[in-house]
């Protein structure tokens, strides 16, 4: 039968008995939102059964014959048995839906979300349908990953090529072996892997996490995993996997007529998996990239020296088994590659390191707090690879090392650690001004000598381990010197043993804990995370510069701990969190009000100010950013997290280094590119932190349906076109004064121009804040104003067969 007459619109599905015939007919779904027909790419001699957008410049998101390749059109699409069936012109079977399903009166439909559905005339179960069958592109609704009881794996195959789409070389999908990871394949051979499900999310970044366009679904239990989304306000996005090997986030933009990427799959240097090797750890932000796990040294050092890392790191000291061995903990990592992991989530945290240390095969384990209670744990043996560190998004993994590798020292020469504080801070903090904090506790396992004084400021102390017996802790006597030291088992105490409830943050070092002293005393402390060799150097950096800076508008430091492989940083706690817990939440935003924010600006302004001149220091902060801007009580600011910070002379200008560190979307270019810092830099920063107070967005990460600009760039774009108010926060409508908003908006600029001779010092930055009558210049483009475009898919045009139908079908063009 002719399925659709000349002058017919076309319909959405075909029954038993009916039929396409592949030369002029198709399916379109009912809201004409997809296609499905017989496609030919562009110099192919072969064709195939695709669907496709109907309304976008066509983008072919499922093939049927990939491999089963036909030479022309003349085919027919038709029920055979309950199946659907694709058939040549000599009746030959190209492809055919399989279900063991038996269906009397079976229906095939093209629904709108781009699935071809099988289904009992009458029913709304599906017997088949495309999604379960992916092929280079996720669609809202589809999944990935695996269903144990009914068999199916769902992954993503790419294109052999732009014009080929037949079975490339990559897959994209979720390991079933182990822990669920997604990964992506060339062959049996992986060459990218995300971290693994820990409980609550994806030991490795927000690529799959909720934002503005796309509402992420995971579902984990003991038939099956699998990753779902829907896309948000009409938006139309997808996840694609390119004949490159990258997964890719792709959004369409109607003016631009074309897919743009917002987010891809490896992204840097560190996501090509094992790119450290085996022990190795990879930090983007460092030069060079890659590092051994604590306890270990590169395999063969001349191969590191050359940055080939790929041969990974050997343990120092083997004698790890029985040998009064322990864990040190790497803390902010995207934990290693779980396809051998043994996984029980029943043990609590004791049974998960005494299940380790019992087998002698045992490298590492993880403890996973489940969103139901309790916590899991697993173990890993045989090799730790593909390890990164992940400031925001990483977790814990605690590495087994042999009893020498977990003494804490500074220098192998030394038998113990030196820590600088200032004298004056040593006499009159103390911990608290209630009598039960007045003590001075020395941690059982070490002893404090203080040896000199560098300046009238500045003492230096000597830690030595094993010369103080368990018990003997030194409370303070009438008019002792009391130490800035902390007991490690009141700070357990104080924080309900670091429990999950009473985690209030992560930063770029560990995660940070509200804890109580007996005294009644409200504190911060941060665990520090001790991947690779940074922890200790960090703390002395800490410790030398907060300690000796006293300003309201930076955290105050009450003291340390030293524990074993722990190391503990103890701060003032500040009750409203940090700026960016109300900043980027669209229902805490509202709390923040202009004069509000506006205060908050001219707060860190000041604590800027002296940082850079009013202190007998010159500090550069280095990882200036929202959630380094703390918040007390009455939500004044406060600068934190001095462990990147560094000192300058007061002569010195600029200064180079090899390890670049700190936060992308806050360093400033000539930082990122060529290692430069300087006052200049923290500047570049604070005008990056001014415009997402003002706006309520992030920089990294700002999205606009209309360009692919990072928010500096958005800025300077409305700036250029005399609509720079257009970038004030939304839910600031009718709070702020025109001229006031446009000065705030134009000092941000001011502050992140490319060029850093051209940024104002930060003097004259609070002096044009807080005047109304000065003049300010005209700033000119800021760093990094580029449009974010990673790829774009390319034009594939394809001839295709039309319907004898009064619906239109215009050139295809797949990626």
């Amino acid at each position: 039968m002719v399925l659709f007459p000349r002058k017919s619109f076309a319909i959405d599905s075909i029954k038993a008995g009916e039929s396409i015939n592949g030369s002029n007919q198709i399916l379109v779904s009912a809201q004409q939102k997809f296609v499905l027909g017989i496609f030919n790419p562009k110099d192919s001699i072969f064709h195939y059964l695709g669907i496709w957008y109907m309304n976008i410049p066509q983008t072919v998101v499922w093939v049927t014959n990939r491999d089963n390749l036909l030479l022309n059109s003349s085919v027919i699409l038709a029920f055979k048995g309950g199946n659907l069936v694709l058939q040549n012109e000599r009746e030959g079977i190209i492809w055919s839906s399989i279900s063991s399903e038996f269906v009397k009166v079976p229906v095939a439909q093209l629904l709108d979300n781009g699935n071809l559905v099988i289904r009992e005339s009458g029913s709304e179960n599906y017997v088949w349908q495309s999604f379960d069958y992916p092929s280079d592109t996720l669609l809202p609704g589809m999944k990935l990953g695996w269903d144990s009881k009914t068999g199916m794996k769902w992954k993503l195959t790419s294109w052999k090529s732009l014009n080929d789409p037949s079975s490339g070389d990559f897959t994209f999908g979720m390991d079933p072996d182990g822990l669920p990871q997604f990964e992506t394949r060339r062959g049996n051979i992986t060459t990218y892997r995300d971290g693994p499900w820990f409980g609550s999310r994806f030991s490795r970044s927000s690529f799959f996490s909720e934002v503005e366009i796309t509402s992420p679904q995971f579902d984990y239990n003991a038939e099956g995993a699998f990753f779902s989304y829907e896309s948000v306000n009409n938006l139309t996005v997808i996840y694609a996997l390119n004949a490159q090997g990258y997964f890719q986030e792709l959004y369409w933009k109607d003016d631009a007529n074309d897919w743009f990427s917002l987010n891809e799959l490896p992204g840097d240097g560190c996501d090509d998996y094992g790119h450290c090797g085996n022990f190795g750890i990879c930090t983007f932000s460092f030069i060079p990239l890659c590092d051994c796990v604590h306890g270990h040294r590169p395999k063969s050092p001349d191969d590191w020296g050359k940055h080939n890392w790929s041969g990974g790191c050997v343990i120092r000291d083997n004698r790890t088994c029985k040998n009064g061995e322990g864990f040190k903990r790497i803390s902010n990592v995207k934990l290693p590659d779980s396809s051998w992991d043994l996984v029980n989530v029943n043990p609590s945290i004791h049974d998960c390191e005494a299940a380790c240390l019992s087998n002698c095969s045992c490298l590492a384990y993880g403890i996973m707090e489940l969103p139901t209670g309790g916590n899991g744990c697993i173990t890993w043996f045989k090799k730790l690879v593909d390890i990164r560190i992940f400031p925001d998004y990483g977790q814990d993994i605690y590495v087994r090392l042999a009893a020498s590798e977990l003494v804490v020292i500074a220098d192998p020469s030394e038998s113990g650690i030196c820590f600088f504080w200032p004298l004056s801070v040593l006499r009159a903090e103390g911990l608290d001004d209630t009598e039960s904090c007045k003590k001075r506790y020395v941690h059982p396992n070490k002893r404090i000598f203080f040896i000199y004084m560098i300046d009238p400021d500045i003492i230096v102390c000597f830690l030595s381990p094993n010369l103080v017996e368990p018990g003997n802790e030194v409370e303070a006597q009438e008019g002792d010197v009391e130490s800035p030291l902390y007991d490690f088992t009141k700070i357990e105490t104080a924080t309900n043993y670091f429990s999950f409830s009473n985690k209030i943050g992560e930063g770029g070092f560990g995660p940070v804990y509200k804890g109580m002293l007996p005294c009644g005393q409200e504190i911060a402390v941060k665990r520090l995370a001790e991947g690779s060799s940074q922890g200790q150097t960090e703390l002395r950096n800490e410790v030398l510069l907060i300690s000796k800076l006293q300003h309201r508008n930076l955290v105050k430091l009450l003291g340390f701990c030293i524990h074993q492989q722990e190391t503990l940083l103890v701060y003032e706690y500040m009750p409203n969190k940090s700026l960016d817990y109300f900043l980027f939440d669209d229902k805490k935003r509202s709390l923040l009000g202009w004069k509000k924010r506006l205060d908050i600006i001219i707060g860190i302004a000041r604590g800027l100010l002296y940082l850079h001149r009013d202190s007998r220091l010159i500090i550069i902060h280095r990882d200036l950013k929202v959630s380094n801007i703390l918040l007390d009580n009455e939500m004044n600011p406060k600068i934190t997290d001095f462990g990147m910070a560094r000192m300058f002379g007061e002569d010195q200008a600029m200064t180079q280094t090899e390890r670049v560190v700190g936060t992308y979307g806050y360093m400033s270019p000539k930082y990122v590119v060529d290692g430069y810092f300087s006052m200049k830099s923290d500047i570049f920063s604070f005008g990056v932190i001014l415009l997402e107070i003002v706006s309520g967005k992030k920089n990294r990460g700002f999205f606009h349906p209309d360009h692919q600009l990072n928010l500096l760039g958005h800025a300077w774009k409305l700036w250029d076109e005399d609509n720079a108010l257009e970038l004030m926060d939304e839910t600031l409508k009718d709070q702020f004064q025109n001229s006031e908003a446009q000065r705030c908006i134009q000092v941000g600029l001011l502050c992140v121009q490319e060029n850093p001779n051209e940024r104002p010092a930060m003097w004259s930055v609070l002096t044009m804040l807080e005047s109304e009558n000065m003049v300010l210049s005209q700033p000119k483009q800021p760093g990094f104003y580029t449009e974010r475009m990673i790829f774009k898919t390319h034009k594939l045009p394809v001839e295709t067969s039309c319907s004898s139908n009064q619906v239109t079908i215009t050139q295809l063009d797949g990626r």
